[in-house]
């Protein structure tokens, strides 16, 4: 079996909304998929993100991120279910690992 590599510097970039930008690492054949996600300073996704099929997984990697409720420093971890939503946005900017272990 052969591991699957992805580095960001080769990760096409795509903005989802002003100043939110989705990096796609890598996607499973089920579907499932890993992420780096980037909030500029100020920036707020447009209405809710409701996490469909299946859950969301996310690591800060720096920054702070915001979910519309509650600040999350760098280091924090974040498992939201299937069915949940958030509004994701960040005053000071910020680098986001995510994770769709069901597509």
């Amino acid at each position: 079996m052969e591991f699957e590599t992805a580095t960001l510097a080769d990760a096409p970039t795509r903005e989802l909304f002003p100043g939110i930008r989705l990096r796609p690492l890598w996607t499973g054949s089920t579907g499932a998929s890993a992420n780096v996600v980037e909030i500029d300073p100020g920036a707020c996704w447009a209405g809710k993100d409701v996490h469909e099929p299946g859950p969301e997984e996310v690591y800060v990697v720096s920054g702070v991120f915001n979910d519309g409720f509650n600040d999350y420093p760098a280091g924090s971890f974040i498992h939201a279910p299937a069915g949940s939503w958030h509004i994701p946005q960040s005053k000071t900017g910020c680098v986001l690992f995510v994770f769709y272990p069901e597509g």
